[in-house]
This record gives structure tokens, C-alpha cells and sequence, in this order.
């Protein structure tokens, strides 16, 4: 019996093998023509994302906002921030009091001697 040539091949063979290769080279090229619309995809998701989480966070303070807006609708609390600004109303008599934080620092300490006074004279 002869052995057949290393070199040589049987044409189905090389048939089979070419086809496997054009398929081959056929889906690179639909991968190569996907890969744009896929990557496209993929970075609009990503954006998306991004925005309803900002939507998200904008609609949040916009609550707050309205909250805040409500809270602060009445004379009330027109009054109040008057007051901390140190406005006051046509006839009331304004006084600064000075040295506050002084005399809060003496209470303090006194705090315990009248504490130890007041054990001892019960």
C-alpha cells in the first residue's frame, strides 16, 4: 500500500476548509459592521442612566423646595426671619443687650458652686 503525500489534500477537504474560512471572514465582517451600532447603544444606555439619576435628583429638590416654600408662605415666618435680622415693628422699643457670652460662661461656673451651696443649706 502507498502512503499518500503529506502536501496533498482530497478536494472535499480543502472545500470544507475554504468554506469554513469565507464563513469565518464572513461573521468577522458582520462583527466589525455591529461593533459601531452596539458601542453607540451601550454609551446612549450609559447617558441615560446618567440623566434620570440627575432627573431624579432635581425632582427630589424640587420637593424640597416646595416644601420649604409652603413652610415659608405665611406671615409668620416672614416675621421670624424679620426678627433674625433684628428688624423690629413700628412702636417697639429695641435693646442690645452686650456680653452675653460673658455672663453665659460665668452661669456656667457658677453652676456647680450653687449646686454644692445649696446641698450644704438644704
Amino acid at each position: 500500500m502507498a502512503i499518500r503525500g503529506r502536501g496533498r489534500r482530497h478536494p472535499l477537504a480543502r472545500a470544507l476548509t475554504t468554506r469554513r474560512l469565507v464563513a469565518l471572514l464572513v461573521l468577522a465582517f458582520v462583527a466589525f459592521l455591529y461593533y459601531r451600532p452596539l458601542a453607540a447603544y451601550v454609551e446612549a444606555r450609559a447617558a441615560l442612566e446618567h440623566r434620570r439619576a440627575e432627573v431624579a435628583a432635581l425632582t427630589a429638590e424640587r420637593r424640597a423646595l416646595e416644601r420649604r416654600l409652603q413652610a415659608t408662605a405665611g406671615t409668620g415666618a416672614l416675621v421670624r426671619e424679620a426678627r433674625a435680622l433684628g428688624y423690629v415693628r413700628p412702636g417697639e422699643q429695641l435693646f442690645i443687650v452686650k456680653g452675653i457670652e460673658r455672663w453665659r460662661r460665668e452661669r456656667a461656673q457658677e453652676g456647680p458652686r450653687r449646686a454644692a451651696r445649696l446641698a450644704r443649706d438644704g
